[in-house]
């Protein structure tokens, strides 16, 4: 008779916690909890509530992934400079930038994060890493001053595009870690409050306003932009997370403040089944397709410090057994 360990390649196991990295199929008994786990795949995806941010607003930047995600600067009634960590349960405030702002860019990680453009007093250039511990002003400032841009990559291989001046600009700059340099060639679609992920090499751009609201994509080879399938719900002031060729963009306004969240696949957009809890635009994003997350924003009322977790049809999550 065939047993679990024939099966799967290990015997069920009594932890005291967790394992940090479970193997789909895994089956355990955690004695601290006194429950019986699993790790499975999930079949759709779906939002789920977390803690929230400790201070309340909305135009605000993100870094990192689900479990070590950065959120930075924003407004609520005045610009803020406050920084905070999550750690895939709470947030924790930690030290701000040098310049508080709104409505900037940003991309990288917790430990290595790179904030760029906004708007303080007027549209500024100013960039700022941050190390895991502060943030320090780099030497170089984007060419084009602006704020509404969206960006990715990495802290020393980031990407800017788009955003507004005292108008929309189709603008793009490279990063190599202290200094930013402008590519001639710009953003087919003319925009500002659009969302990005990827890299400097393999950037995707969605989202936005012209005016109005544009469903426009594109794809960047780290030369120049080609244009791919819109999104199903044209949109500005929306959130994203992922790569170029999985990509997920949340949130955002159609004229009214929008839940909607859509998969990109390389090709084409596939909006799912599955709805925020919170309709809101100017957020923050973070994380992978398959792991975002989306903090703060606007909700056409009020700012929020609401954080959503994403977890898509795929990804593999724990499970507590129940035994009737």
């Amino acid at each position: 008779m065939a047993t679990y360990k024939g099966i799967q390649g290990f015997t069920i196991q009594n932890l005291s916690a967790d394992p940090s990295n479970p193997i789909e199929g895994q089956v355990w008994y955690n004695s601290t909890s006194n429950v019986w786990k699993v790790e499975e795949a999930t079949t759709v995806g779906a939002w789920a509530t977390g803690n929230n941010l400790n201070t309340t607003r909305g135009y605000l930047a993100g870094a990192g992934i689900q479990t070590a995600a950065l959120a930075f600067a924003g407004y609520d009634g005045s610009n803020t400079a406050a920084t905070e960590e999550y750690d895939g349960s709470t947030w924790t405030s930690v030290n701000p930038m040098v310049t508080a702002r709104r409505a900037l860019a940003s991309c990288g990680i917790q430990t290595s994060a790179l904030a760029f453009g906004g708007l303080d007093t007027a549209a500024t250039g100013a960039t700022e890493e941050y190390d895991g511990n502060s943030w320090a002003t780099s030497p170089g400032s984007l060419n084009t001053a602006r704020f509404f841009a969206a960006g990715c990559g990495t802290q020393t291989a980031g990407l800017a595009f788009g955003g507004y001046t005292t108008t929309y600009v189709a603008a793009t700059e490279e990063y190599n870690g202290a200094t930013w340099a402008s590519n001639p060639t710009g953003l087919n679609t003319t925009r500002g409050e659009l969302a990005g992920a990827g890299t400097q090499t393999a950037g995707l751009a969605f989202g936005g306003d012209i005016p109005p609201g544009t469903g426009a994509t594109e794809e960047y080879d780290g030369n120049s932009w080609t244009s791919s399938n819109n999104l199903n719900t044209a949109r500005n002031r929306l959130g994203g997370a992922g790569i170029q060729t999985a990509a997920l963009a949340f949130a955002g306004t159609t004229g009214t403040y929008v839940t909607a969240t859509e998969e990109y696949d390389g090709i084409s957009w596939t909006t799912s089944p599955a709805s925020m809890s919170t309709a809101r635009g100017y957020l923050g994003g973070a994380g992978t397709q398959p792991l975002a997350l989306a903090f703060g924003g606007y909700t056409g009322t009020v700012y929020t410090n609401v954080t959503e977790e994403w977890t898509g049809a795929g990804a593999a999550v724990t499970k507590t057994i129940t035994v009737s």
